[in-house]
């Protein structure tokens, strides 16, 4: 199983969870910066060097982009990505709530080409849920869930076109996980065919505050 990680805090908010994060980065399959819901309009200091850390430890690191489900301009999207590249020398993009329905299926298609050309070597959608099937083949990762744990246990159901796919092409990320249980979302999350995930002990507005405790078993 691999741990996609998204850490929305300031590295010196919580410098203790970024040294933890950088000590078994090679472990993940990639951590996702976001400095200022995006890349921010200038360069912070402590993510330049949480970045470069990272990436000195071998981990692929992914520029968080908000698509808004659409209704974002795909030039600034794009210039979002560049600062991204720029400044903290991504390999790839995350692009976050992204639309699912097949009337979306163009326009995503044609703005992961765009990411593509702009080097994205590690192109992430997240919709948060299964999208209608094209959109799996656009990019290496589709988030096809992001929720709670308790609709995750009680309320998830998996479409038969995802059987289909190769597990490492779909992540789970699920927040609010009480702690003793974040090896079985783990292993659910493997049952359920995600071969990548994300579990945190974390609440909204924003879960991912907190790094997610399955590091701990990685670091083993």
């Amino acid at each position: 199983m691999s741990l996609l990680i998204p850490l929305y805090v300031h590295p010196a908010e919580d410098p203790a969870a970024w040294h933890r994060l950088i000590t078994c980065a090679a472990r993940t399959y990639g951590v996702v910066l976001n400095p200022a819901n995006g890349p921010g309009e200038v360069p912070d200091p402590a993510f330049v060097a949480a970045a470069g850390a990272l990436r000195a430890a071998g981990a692929r690191l992914l520029g968080y982009v908000d698509t808004d489900y659409g209704a974002r301009d795909a030039v600034r999207i794009t210039a979002d990505l560049r600062r991204h590249q720029e400044w903290y020398g991504v390999d790839g993009c995350f692009l976050d709530q992204v639309t699912a329905a097949p009337h979306g299926l163009p326009a995503c298609r044609r703005l992961v080409r765009s990411v593509r050309r702009l080097g994205a070597s590690t192109v992430v959608l997240n919709p948060g849920v299964h999208p209608a099937p094209g959109y799996a083949r656009l990019a290496d990762l589709t988030v096809t869930f992001e929720g709670s744990w308790s609709t995750y246990v009680s309320a998830f159901s998996r479409p038969s076109w995802t059987a289909r796919q190769p597990p490492e092409r779909f992540c789970h990320l699920v927040y609010g996980v009480p702690e003793p249980l974040v090896p079985l979302a783990v292993r659910t999350a493997s049952e359920r065919g995600a071969a990548v995930c994300g579990p945190v002990t974390g609440e909204p507005p924003n879960p991912w505050s907190r790094l997610t405790p399955a590091l701990a078993e990685a670091e083993r």
